[in-house]
């Protein structure tokens, strides 16, 4: 486990660099910052680990129960920002859906971790609650993660999405590590050891995910094509729809002129006197 801990920290490290090599900075910066949370931490927390198990140091536990969970709801919180990034680069060349949608995405993270935190008993729970809050969070990022992969595979042909795309690679990894989370945590009891067989199933899958997310950032990403549509496409409605709400557009008066009002009542006048004309003449002609 302390190897393969080790292979994982140098995992993170090779990330961060083929990150910041590949400018994906200004692109995903939320991704950015989750990058160097886990370069910064994981070397302090594993040593902090492997330094409280020796004798007289086990005063250092609580420096690594803290920072763990620190480092674990950090994570959380800027996974949802990271979400959101790879929802508004996917629907990058519809405009219109990507400003719409962002706005539903936020309100779907707004309730998921109000039903999330909400589930949390806060009754006499003291330092325990910490782990609970954190492993709610991390639930409804994981359900959010699932949700946008599955949303990103069903539609990857409207949007022109390639697989080999950074922010599908961001999702894929990010929905294995989230599915990895789900399996495990519903095997492995609360109280089990690092060294259990769960735990390096654990730390395999996730290692795979890193290397997932290794492979996107090493390979050369296609350059995304501009989407040409038919004008009677539903995704270009939707887009244009999306586009025209919250705009209320520029409000013109039309103002009918004098001159057209009175041509309208001389012709209806001119109608009526034709035809009483006609109907006197007619009643003429029948009386002769």
């Amino acid at each position: 486990m302390a190897v393969m801990s080790g292979v994982e920290f140098l995992l993170w490290a090779t990330l961060a660099f083929l990150f910041w090599k590949k400018k994906l900075r200004s692109r995903f910066p939320a991704m950015g910052t989750y990058l160097a949370l886990h370069v910064t931490s994981s070397p302090v927390l594993l040593a902090v680990l492997c330094l409280q198990a020796r004798p007289g140091l086990s005063i250092l536990y609580p420096v690594y129960f803290f920072g763990y969970w620190a480092v674990y709801i950090a994570s959380a919180i800027t996974l949802f920002f990271v979400a959101i990034e790879v929802f508004r680069s996917a629907l990058s060349p519809f405009s219109g859906l990507m400003k719409f949608g962002t706005v539903i995405f936020r309100w779907a993270l707004l309730v998921s971790i109000i039903l999330s935190l909400g589930s949390i008993s806060f009754a006499n729970r003291g330092i325990l609650i910490i782990p609970e809050i954190a492993d709610h969070l991390m639930r409804a990022v994981s359900i959010l993660e699932l949700c946008l992969l599955a949303f990103l595979c069903l539609s990857m042909n409207a949007l022109r999405l390639s697989v080999r795309d950074v922010a599908f690679g961001i999702s894929f990894g990010f929905g294995l590590l989230a599915a990895n989370d789900f399996v495990i945590s519903s095997l492995v009891a609360g109280n089990s050891s690092l060294t259990s067989p769960l735990q390096f199933v654990n730390e395999v899958l996730t290692l795979f995910a890193l290397g997932v997310w290794g492979t996107c950032f090493a390979l050369r990403e296609p350059m995304r094509k501009p989407v040409v549509l038919p004008a009677n496409s539903t995704i270009y409605r939707w887009n244009e729809i999306a586009s025209a709400l919250g705009h209320t557009g520029t409000q013109v008066a039309v103002v009918q002129p004098a001159s057209a009002s009175s041509s309208f009542f001389l012709t209806d006048v001119e109608k009526v006197v034709d035809k009483v004309l006609t109907r006197n003449l007619r009643e003429s002609e029948t009386k002769s």
